[in-house]
């Protein structure tokens, strides 16, 4: 799910439609924005629901300020209200949509994913022209770096090469998917990044082939009964992302 090098555009909202019944945001209900330096790069947390929009909107204009040295790389964790995003390579026919969420054309690689209360995603903008030029190792170290975060929430996860993403065993021992992933680079910048299943409601997956994979389930921390683990997510990535920096100049 890694992109092309191009030019980032506002989202398109491709459809709208009647909301469903929404869960509340999962880690916190303000509209607080904390903001905190490790290794120089800024760790921020949004509580509440970010629209997408909105938050495309500030990555695009952090991303062009990191590339000309007037802003400091950033990590931003936060929540969206439940839509869905297409990739660079989404298909007409695996959108469904039968809740009538909105569908934004992000400009990640990749397909449909779908992002909604109680997952955690992550955008990370990282400047590759001084961490090494080597977008595979950037997403390989990105899957890492959730391995290893999730690991110290109690959870066995891993990567599988021929699809991209974090897995788990679900609560009836199937391999699912609990992480996406989906990347942009523009001019060696880094865009997106990963979402992390805490507690949403998985029922909202139905509406697309989430990444285009559809042999395999999604799960979460809540379904594998770890909710009260989700609280310790952002505390436990922040733990293991200076071991995540450092494996990119490797």
């Amino acid at each position: 799910m890694v992109g092309a090098f191009m030019a980032l555009a506002l989202p398109c909202l491709r459809t709208a439609g009647k909301k469903g019944l929404e869960r509340p945001p999962f880690f916190g209900t303000g509209r607080t924005v904390s903001s905190e330096l490790i290794d120089d790069v800024e760790w921020r947390v949004t509580e509440g629901l970010v629209p997408y929009p909105q938050a495309f909107a500030q990555m695009d204009a952090r991303s062009t300020a990191i590339r000309a040295g007037d802003a400091r790389e950033l990590v931003w964790l936060l929540e969206h209200p439940p839509l869905f995003t297409a990739g660079t390579s989404a298909d007409p026919a695996e959108l469904f949509n039968p809740q009538g969420f909105p569908v934004y054309d992000a400009g990640r690689g990749g397909r449909y994913t779908y992002h909604g209360p109680g997952q955690r995603v992550g955008y990370v903008l990282l400047d590759l022209d001084r961490r090494g030029r080597d977008v595979r190792r950037f997403v390989h170290s990105l899957e890492t770096w959730l391995i290893a975060s999730l690991a110290e929430l109690g959870v066995k996860a891993w990567a599988v090469p021929e699809r991209i993403g974090i897995w788990t065993a679900d609560a009836e021992g199937r391999e699912a998917k609990i992480g996406a992933i989906g990347v942009r680079v523009r001019r060696w910048v880094t865009t997106h990044g990963f979402a992390i299943n805490v507690a949403p409601k998985l029922s909202d997956f139905s509406g697309i082939v989430p990444c285009g994979i559809s042999e395999f389930p999604v799960t979460s921390l809540e379904a594998i009964g770890l909710a009260n683990k989700g609280g310790e997510l952002d505390q436990a990535l922040s733990n293991k992302f200076a071991d995540f920096l450092g494996s990119l100049a490797a």
